[in-house]
């Protein structure tokens, strides 16, 4: 297979390394702090930091297993990718992101126990039971994009295929099949519909939020609630508009660049893990004092 980068845009892909780079190196040092002040801060040893942890290792699982193929295309002009690469890259990438799309899931569930029942918060989501609902949701994710190498290597592909993003995807893939892909077609269906519900369940959980904020009488109760939902609807927005963006031109608006439909699929890849630990560390007040604190401390 033969990846792309940007279209039209070979002259200048040795620049456009430039800030790719950056944001990679922002988006693994940005989600490395995250943990590590999770793991060593016993302060931020609750539930809600628990499931931000999960959300920094699921960014940085999409960033490395991305970061390899789009830093060859930009910085070396090197497009070509072998079937078993591509294959392992796609698992990756899509069990990453299904991962991501639980933690932002199970997180809505979070905000909606703390602020519905905040006395019995901490007896609900004891520390056993985060680190049991975690490796549940992991698990169910491997168990839905393991099929996806498999099914994609009993395919017959005829010639050499250039693919329409950076890195490799299974509904990007199996369209350079010459042999029947129905089983990829309905299987790529039935995941995309669970990742669907999955923003369905957030929405409704934030339709419960809203009606126990909306039945708050005092106005700064109700921005003091909100306040608590800001990063992780921010997180939402963030992971979930480039998806939907991307779904949205593939079925209603195939004559749009192919220029805009790449850099809108990079942005998926990109963005995500650089944005959520600023997100994070700007609204959340105790890592932000913990980073500063560390700061202050190196600079004494």
């Amino acid at each position: 297979f033969f990846l792309i980068g940007i279209p039209g845009m070979k002259h200048a892909h040795i620049w456009v390394s430039i800030p790719i780079c950056l944001m990679y190196l922002l988006a693994i040092l940005g989600n490395c702090t995250i943990l590590f002040f999770i793991k060593t801060e016993t302060s931020l040893h609750e539930p809600m930091y628990y499931f931000l942890s999960m959300l920094a290792f699921s960014d940085l699982g999409l960033s490395i297993s991305s970061l390899p193929t789009m830093l060859r295309i930009f910085l070396f002009n090197v497009t070509g990718i072998s079937p078993d690469a591509c294959f392992a890259q796609e698992f990756f990438i899509h069990g990453f992101s299904a991962m991501e799309a639980s933690v932002l899931f199970i997180m809505s569930i979070d905000r909606l126990i703390a602020i519905c029942n905040p006395l019995r918060y901490t007896s609900i989501l004891t520390s056993a039971r985060v680190i049991k609902i975690g490796l549940i949701f992991a698990a169910l994710c491997i168990m839905f994009v393991l099929p996806f190498p498999f099914i994609l290597k009993r395919l017959k592909f005829c010639k050499k295929s250039l693919l329409s993003h950076s890195y490799c995807l299974h509904q990007d893939v199996m369209k350079q099949a010459c042999s029947d892909n129905r089983v990829n077609v309905i299987y790529g269906l039935f995941v995309a519909l669970i990742s669907l519900l999955y923003l369905v369940r957030i929405a409704v959980s934030y339709m419960l939020i809203l009606k126990i904020v909306l039945g708050i009488t005092s106005h700064k109760g109700r921005l003091k609630v909100l306040n608590t939902c800001i990063s992780h609807i921010c997180a939402v927005f963030i992971f979930y508009v480039p998806i939907v963006t991307l779904a949205a031109l593939h079925r209603f608006a195939k004559h749009v660049s192919s220029v805009v439909r790449v850099i809108i699929a990079d942005i998926f890849l990109l963005v995500p893990p650089l944005m959520n630990p600023i997100v994070y560390s700007v609204k959340s007040q105790q890592i932000r004092n913990r980073i500063l604190t560390k700061l202050c401390e190196k600079q004494g």
